[in-house]
């Protein structure tokens, strides 16, 4: 058997795998902030918006999310005379990002609402704004906890990256199905894939594992 014929492509496709992750959790972790930040808003206009976006996004397939953006974004630009289309990249980072994100903005949502009450009438005592409040008091105590609960979306956002393959991005889904038309080896090619993904799931795990400990030594120095 040629081992060429199979690890070639899929490290490639692994490449681009890692790429997506990296883009769409980096992003899904920003968008998580601004819009689980924004539910807890005093300013009716950004928590309106957060709600809607969250919602919209929690509450489609993540699979019509990326379709809607490749396929149907393009079109509805046109009919308006604008250019939305974008590369495969973009649309599944946008996606992917949005959607972890709407579940992470749930979370720091939670976490925010959390912080014992006695902190906010402290720092209402200390004479701080809404946003010393959010920075100082509530921000450090949160994320540590919200930690835990990023690391499961983190992993489930990799696992989540195989639906690329549908719009012809070179994923490791994506070489992995190439190969299997080309060999109609089903059994081995699919067998690698799930080693490759369980291998950067426990590395994925790993990383958020150390972030955890670092977030927690600083929540300890801040104590």
């Amino acid at each position: 058997m040629d081992w060429n014929i199979y690890l070639t492509p899929l490290l490639q496709g692994a490449w681009v795998t890692v790429q997506l992750t990296v883009y769409s959790t980096i992003l899904g972790a920003i968008t998580a902030f601004v819009f689980g930040i924004g539910k807890l808003s005093g300013n009716w206009l950004y928590r309106g918006f957060s709600i809607c976006f969250v919602e919209i996004f929690r509450g489609t397939s993540l699979l019509v999310q990326l379709f809607w953006l490749f396929f149907a974004l393009p079109l509805l630009g046109q009919a308006l005379g604008l250019d939305f289309r974008m590369a495969p990249l973009v649309a599944g980072t946008l996606a992917l990002g949005f959607n972890i994100g709407a579940y992470g903005a749930e979370v720091v949502r939670g976490a925010l609402q959390a912080v014992p009450r006695s902190q906010f009438e402290a720092a209402k005592a200390l004479d701080f704004t809404p946003r010393q409040t959010l920075r100082f008091i509530s921000l450090p105590q949160a994320i540590p906890e919200m930690m835990p609960s990023f690391g499961n979306l983190a992993v489930q956002n990799l696992k989540d990256t195989a639906l690329v393959s549908l719009i012809s991005l070179g994923d490791m889904a994506f070489r992995a199905e190439q190969i299997r038309n080309y060999t109609q080896d089903s059994t081995t090619v699919y067998t690698i894939l799930l080693f490759m993904y369980f291998g950067m799931a426990l590395i994925l795990t790993g990383i958020m594992k150390l972030l955890e400990r670092s977030v927690g030594r600083w929540r300890a120095g801040r104590a």
